[in-house]
């Protein structure tokens, strides 16, 4: 606890308690043997200096790569002197500027991408993810930079190699540093010993994380509760907290109980007399806030229960494959879509096209367009049918619906009839896969729970297609729907895709 002089100068392994066989408290460990004096590593770890130190090595990986670029471009030199002069040549100054400007741009996209605060929780995929954005981002001004100013000393060549190689000693150093800083962990450097106030389901999941993962650098030493309870690793009640943390040399402390403003406040005061570091988990709404995203809106911390399943990115993502997908489709389709449309007008009279109305993306409705498949008027005989309705809930449907026309049964049996929804795939309204638009009508009979398929764009092809086709129940398609929206990915959406096939093939639409 550095100046405020409780921490002991002997090996604070000694007064580990050891839990390791403790009914209801397994694996919760003692500090390594081989761990020395208890000091602050976590915090230190992310001081201003180590940052500075962090953003220093990469402005000098930069740089260096930057010259080995140089010397490949023109000329390896053979002496130190050789390459300070190739550097004072014209091209040799123009690239030095260069490269000390995309080490500038590195450093600050890497402020902007978090990677000088290296939380031992961030997994490597994950800060190596940043590292690419971080030197995308550069690489990309950079471009832009040449483009305007107008310099064609530098090649985009150049450029890009430079981009690669950034990323490539970017995130192979921090590889390694990970490396480092986990096998110290490992060894007990640099642990902070942790004290948890709370012995509920949030308390003990907290410790056996912390314990099934020792490179996050935590070792808990026992908890502090309202009231003990013979528990061995209960070490007193919170009003116990001076002595404890006294007597285990504790560095941290996490508060797990349900909400309490006067505790926390408490906890808090103590906690800075000690000169420990505090820690607030939220375990409140019976659970709902365990995992639950934390940020901040206008300064105040705000916890995300719940948001949109599917994160922007993910949306922009879906959108490009929509309509790269929808415009290729409607190419190599056109000339079933001319036949088609032919096929109709001599099959029987009215609009090759049929315009139907429907509710899409938070109750948008649109125009939906289709190859006609039923006589003109099927719109007005549709109530006069609703007793024969082979769905439950708020879905139309009869397999031998008498309005069908003779050309209508085969596009619809190989699902020609949908192709012309590419455009409104193409458009916006709709996307190739999601829940199935509803008519209007339908749409109007609704439950209040139903609402919830409509919280994202409607699809040519769905999860409900591929899985139950057949099934007559509302309820389940609304159920693979919501399974769809909650579980989403770009893989499921090829999936699905790649499942419609078959049943296409197969003539299996009605």
């Amino acid at each position: 606890m550095g100046s405020t002089g409780v921490r002991s100068q002997r090996d604070t392994a000694n007064v580990a308690v050891d839990w390791a066989q403790i009914d209801g408290f397994d694996r919760v460990a003692p500090l390594p043997k081989q761990s020395r004096v208890p000091g602050r590593g976590r915090s230190l770890a992310h001081g201003p200096h180590v940052r500075i130190a962090y953003a220093a090595i990469d402005f000098l990986l930069v740089c260096l790569g930057g010259i080995s670029i140089f010397c490949l471009r023109f000329e390896i030199p053979h002496s130190i002197a050789q390459l300070r002069q190739l550097l004072r040549t014209s091209p040799g100054q123009t690239y030095v500027g260069f490269f000390l400007l995309s080490a500038a741009l590195v450093v600050l996209a890497c402020v902007t991408q978090d990677l000088y605060r290296t939380p031992r929780d961030r997994s490597l995929l994950d800060e190596t993810f940043r590292v690419a954005k971080a030197t995308g981002i550069a690489t990309v001004l950079l471009v832009l930079f040449i483009f305007i100013s107008g310099y064609k000393d530098i090649s985009r060549v150049v450029v890009v190699v430079a981009g690669v190689q950034n990323f490539l000693g970017l995130s192979g150093w921090r590889y390694l540093k990970k490396k480092i800083v986990t096998k110290r962990t490992l060894r007990g450097i640099g642990i902070s010993r942790v004290l948890v106030v709370g012995v509920g389901k949030m308390g003990r999941g907290l410790a056996s994380w912390f314990t099934e993962n020792p490179h996050l650098g935590y070792a808990v030493c026992g908890f502090l509760d309202t009231h003990k309870n013979g528990d061995p690793s209960v070490l007193g009640t919170v009003r116990d907290l001076r002595a404890v943390a006294l007597s285990h040399f504790v560095d941290e402390l996490f508060v797990t109980l349900p909400a309490d403003s006067e505790l926390v406040k408490e906890t808090f005061l103590e906690a800075r007399r000690l000169g420990l570091n505090l820690h607030v988990v939220p375990d409140i709404y019976d659970g709902l806030g365990w995992r639950a995203a934390l940020h901040k809106i206008g300064g105040f911390p705000v916890m995300d229960l719940h948001e949109h399943p599917i994160p922007a990115f993910g949306l922009a993502v879906k959108r490009a494959f929509d309509v790269i997908g929808s415009l290729l489709s409607l190419i190599l389709a056109a000339p079933i879509l001319a036949l088609t449309a032919l096929w109709i007008r001599l099959d029987s009279p009215g609009p090759a096209f049929y315009l139907a109305p429907r509710v899409g993306w938070k109750g948008r409705r649109f125009r939906c367009y289709k190859l006609r498949t039923m006589v003109t008027e099927a719109d007005q005989q549709k109530n006069s049918l609703r007793d024969k309705n082979e769905r439950n809930g708020p879905f139309f449907k009869i397999n031998n619906d008498p309005r069908i026309t003779r050309c209508g049964r085969w596009l619809r049996k190989f699902s020609f009839d949908e192709l012309p929804q590419l455009w409104n795939v193409f458009m916006g309204d709709m996307s190739l896969v999601g829940p199935r638009p509803h008519p209007v009508d339908d749409f109007e009979r609704y439950d209040l729970e139903h609402l919830r398929r409509l919280d994202v764009k409607p699809g040519m092809t769905g999860l409900w297609q591929v899985k139950a086709r057949y099934d007559p129940s509302f309820e389940t398609s609304v159920a693979l729907d919501l399974e769809y929206i909650e579980s989403w990915n770009l893989f499921l959406d090829l999936k699905i895709l790649w499942s419609t096939l078959p049943a296409i093939l197969r003539a299996e639409g009605r």
